[in-house]
């Protein structure tokens, strides 16, 4: 522990608030709330940590806090210096996923469609369904039902669907916003739990079809109500008052949690969710601050009511949701309540394992490497590789690892401005020092080690810049590739020198990782580059003409050949000007063009 860190643990407040862990870049790393500064901040550094907590702890180089009037404050503060700073020990926060709803727009016409986004837009959600396929089928079965919009065709112009019976607001006479209305109803009793009433109403006409020896719509019908039951056959755990709630119930264990969450949608529950990740504060401090995240910044709808385990303080998640929480003592509620603890419990023994083995493997391949390059362990190992056909179209790709694994938020694609032919130095110049000025310029994070994709020539250029130009001295290191394209040796020092990995290592698979990830992410914008120029017209060579201009030129006269013989009153018409017309029919009719 440094004398910068033990000063400040000497003078921690009790007082709620957050703190900040930061690494030797000053790079934000982790993030914690706490009711009592002094004591949790302390407990890093003087308490029993388990191995994730060491090495959370070996990397912290300072710290900061701010103090809070309450713990709820502690809380907001949390979530959003988590948001803004994206720490890497803060694991929980890094799943992007979403969940899909079945919205139904306030259109003239309105759609039923699947979408990932909450907007503010007088839309009906409904959901959310973790399971994306069951969204997707509900969705089709209902497409099946009610002939909402399902094209963008204009009155009179009918779409296959309308055809099947589909869609009618492709019809010469379009049902009236009553009847819209009727529709929209229809559904949203369906998704909310009344589907037993459509059930038994496409019953009886299922009878009526039947009597009247009208088979194929009778068939129809049954098969309808066979897809409601097949969807509804999973809804058998049921509360009698018809109250939408969420179900949280977790379990931990060796530093790692679960969290179960049940959706209960009038009395049903309908799906689950499961998220599992590693902790650093206490279980209880860590599930209230999960349960904010998980309404506030990942835009789940709150329900009416949150039903969490004991130990758990209702109140300020009350608070900060605005919405009722409670731990139910008893009944039928206090059973679900312990069976997601209990599924999260399953959970948590059936993926522990996987888990522990993938975070030792990362982990343990990047220290590794260090180790073979007598560096400090890489976090943060940024790769990069160029492409171009003799010289045309020539790119370049930039990608990150970060603790052994990609981060491809992070991943940069670069158009090469200045450099002419075929040459890979020069380019491997311009692209690290065009990468390395804009981290400097805005205090960006530094990699604590850089890999390019060749062999000493490209080392010696990369080196040349970020030594000699900008005055980083960051480790760097080279790939080299055998006659069949495969990672053959890493290269690192000054001269290069080949780094003895062992080629069943876990050090050896993760820069072959990195090398085959740089080269997919630069052959494929290469590709889209290429095949863009393909297509690209003559119009795209002149001065003044832009996207819109050349997409008006076109969709008037149909090609380019019917542009030559327009003249420049032709052109004024649609809204171009005589200098910019005749700059283009110069440009088209010139010599070098027909040639």
């Amino acid at each position: 522990m440094n004398e910068n860190i033990e000063k400040k643990l000497s003078i921690l407040p009790q007082q709620p608030g957050c703190y900040l862990m930061k690494d030797k870049n000053g790079t934000v790393i982790y993030v914690g709330k706490s009711k009592k500064l002094r004591n949790r901040v302390r407990s890093y550094f003087r308490g029993a940590n388990d191995r994730k907590t060491q090495r959370l702890v070996q990397e912290i180089r300072d710290f900061e806090y701010m103090v809070t009037s309450s713990e709820i404050e502690a809380l907001i503060l949390e979530m959003n210096l988590i948001k803004k700073y994206d720490p890497r020990y803060n694991v929980m926060l890094k799943d992007d996923k979403s969940y899909p709803y079945l919205k139904i727009t306030s259109e003239r016409h309105p759609r039923l469609i699947v979408t990932r986004r909450l907007k503010k837009d007088k839309g009906k959600y409904f959901g959310p369904y973790p399971n994306v396929i069951a969204a997707r089928e509900t969705k089709k079965l209902l497409d099946r039902m009610y002939p909402l919009r399902k094209c963008n065709n204009p009155p009179g112009r009918p779409c296959l669907y309308y055809h099947m019976g589909q869609c009618k607001a492709c019809a010469e006479h379009p049902p009236s916003v009553r009847v819209y209305q009727e529709i929209v109803q229809e559904i949203s009793s369906f998704l909310q739990g009344g589907f037993k009433d459509i059930r038994k109403n496409l019953a009886g006409e299922m009878q009526k079809a039947s009597e009247e020896l009208n088979f194929e719509r009778a068939k129809e019908l049954r098969d309808t109500i066979q897809h409601i039951d097949a969807t509804m056959e999973q809804q058998k755990m049921t509360l009698n008052d018809q109250v939408d709630r969420d179900i949280f119930g977790y379990s931990y264990d060796k530093g790692w949690m679960c969290v179960q969450v049940f959706f209960i949608r009038q009395g049903k529950l309908i799906e689950r969710d499961t998220s599992v990740f590693p902790f650093f504060d206490s279980p209880e401090e860590t599930i209230v601050s999960f349960i904010g995240r998980f309404y506030l910044h990942e835009n789940h709808l709150k329900p009416k009511q949150v039903l969490v385990p004991v130990g758990i303080d209702t109140e300020i998640i009350a608070e900060v949701l605005e919405t009722q929480v409670h731990t139910p003592l008893r009944g039928r509620k206090k059973e679900l309540v312990q069976l997601a603890c209990k599924n999260a419990e399953i959970s948590l023994d059936e993926k522990f394992q996987l888990i522990e083995k993938d975070e030792e493997r990362t982990i343990q391949a990047i220290e590794d490497l260090g180790e073979q390059l007598s560096i400090e362990t890489p976090h943060r190992i940024e790769a990069f590789d160029n492409s171009n056909i003799q010289g045309t179209d020539p790119v370049s790709a930039m990608i990150v690892f970060e603790d052994g694994k990609p981060n491809k938020k992070e991943y940069r694609k670069y158009k090469i401005r200045d450099v002419q032919g075929p040459d890979d130095y020069d380019t491997m110049r311009e692209v690290v020092r065009r990468r390395y000025t804009r981290v400097l310029k805005e205090n960006l994070p530094l990699p604590d080690l850089i890999i390019v994709d060749g062999g000493k020539g490209q080392m010696s250029a990369a080196i040349e810049v970020l030594e000699d130009e900008l005055g980083l001295d960051i480790p760097l290191a080279g790939l080299a590739k055998d006659d069949r394209h495969k990672t053959s040796e890493l290269l690192y020092g000054v001269p290069p020198t080949m780094v003895p990995l062992e080629r069943q290592s876990q050090a050896f698979y993760l820069v072959q990782r990195i090398q085959d990830e740089v080269h997919r992410f630069a052959i494929t914008f290469h590709r889209q580059l290429r095949g863009k120029n393909l297509f690209q017209s003559e119009l795209d060579k002149i001065p003044g003409v832009g996207e819109k201009r050349r997409k008006l030129l076109l969709s008037h006269f149909k090609s380019v050949k019917e542009i030559k013989k327009a003249t420049i009153e032709d052109m004024r018409k649609l809204g171009i000007p005589s200098n910019i017309a005749e700059l283009i029919l110069n440009h088209l009719n010139s010599p070098d063009e027909e040639t």
